[in-house]
């Protein structure tokens, strides 16, 4: 038989023939809906676990620290050494500076750069507990560290850093820019002048000083990865002037991507959810605190060893070298 074309159209029986058959497959489901009416989909509420081994839900403990935040007085400690992730060479030779790695996020990117071979600058402000702890985790990978206690802000305290680094390690391969201020907020009218300076020195102007003070050290094949947020891809009702930052974190990592495209420097930065780090009980009230990252489509706030990978897979040029201006979202949820 002929296909049937445009000018050759499928008889009116046939068609016929055609809408009867979904018609009756129609009366067939039909009929099975009545016979078993479907019930109703109970939203889970338990975490959701999808790695190695099992991380904390909610509720958190209702715990709320003081300014900036330190990891080993948090009642539920955050996890950050990923035993399960091993090693394979990946930053073999090279070194790091981090700032803000005296603790969370930052502490488990140092760790796994050190398990991947790399020697690692620890630049964090006055935490020295938590830097030193970093600094044990990092020498029993066997690989070098280096702790710098100063403030981001300070434009001559970014140059000393990176010179430093450079001094003890004699170069300079990846710049993680971290460190971060943030403070919540009811109303827009409750952020003074000297909160918005606080946030935006530190969280932009930070990275901008400090990535300034390494590109003249870094070479083709180094790297800069900068931590955004979430918040600066979605708004945060309570966080109105860190979001902001974030957002410029985003387009700051985009613009300098193309500024350092020729030289064979990538520019790249993780945003990542809410995670179990001292920067949040440090932040909101410790009711608050209890229900942390329960809205994520996870369930549960992410643990620092879950983003660190991610960290790894951009500083190493095996895994992204052709990668480069990318916000990458870690957010437990879909679509963000």
């Amino acid at each position: 038989m002929a296909r049937p074309t445009a000018k050759n159209p499928p008889r009116g029986s046939d068609v016929e023939a055609v809408a009867d058959k979904q018609r009756d497959l129609q009366l067939e489901q039909d009929r099975k809906d009545k016979a078993q009416p479907p019930k109703a989909k109970e939203k889970s509420t338990k975490p959701v676990q999808d790695g190695p081994r099992t991380h904390p839900g909610n509720p958190l403990p209702g715990q709320h620290l003081a300014k900036p935040g330190i990891e080993a007085q948090m009642e539920l400690q955050p996890q950050y050494q990923a035993p399960q992730y091993r090693g394979s060479g990946k930053l073999e030779g090279m070194t790091a500076l981090i700032t803000g790695a005296d603790s969370g996020i930052g502490r488990a990117v140092a760790v796994l750069f050190a398990r991947e071979g790399a020697d690692v600058a620890i630049v964090y402000l006055n935490e020295h507990e938590d830097a030193k702890q970093t600094q044990r985790d990092i020498e029993k990978e066997g690989r070098k560290c280096l702790l710098i206690s100063g403030d981001v802000k300070d434009s001559a305290f970014c140059k000393a850093a990176v010179d430093q680094t450079v001094a003890g390690f004699g170069k300079l391969d990846v710049l993680v820019n971290n460190a971060a201020f943030q403070l919540h907020a009811e109303s827009i009218e409750d952020i003074t002048d000297e909160r918005m300076e606080e946030t935006f020195h530190t969280n932009i102007f930070g990275y901008m000083k400090m990535a300034r003070a390494a590109v003249p050290h870094l070479k083709k094949g180094s790297c800069i990865i900068n931590t955004g947020s979430v918040t600066g891809l979605q708004g945060s009702a309570k966080l109105l002037d860190y979001s902001a930052t974030k957002g410029a974190i985003h387009a700051f990592t985009m613009s300098l991507a193309s500024n350092l495209v020729d030289k064979g420097i990538r520019v790249n930065a993780v945003a990542p959810g809410p995670v179990w780090t001292p920067l949040n009980p440090a932040d909101s009230p410790a009711d608050k605190v209890r229900d942390f990252g329960k809205d994520t489509d996870m369930k549960r706030p992410a643990q620092p060893e879950e983003l660190s990978p991610a960290y790894v897979f951009l500083a190493s040029p095996v895994c992204s070298s052709y990668i480069t201006g990318v916000i990458l979202p870690v957010t437990g949820s879909v679509g963000s």
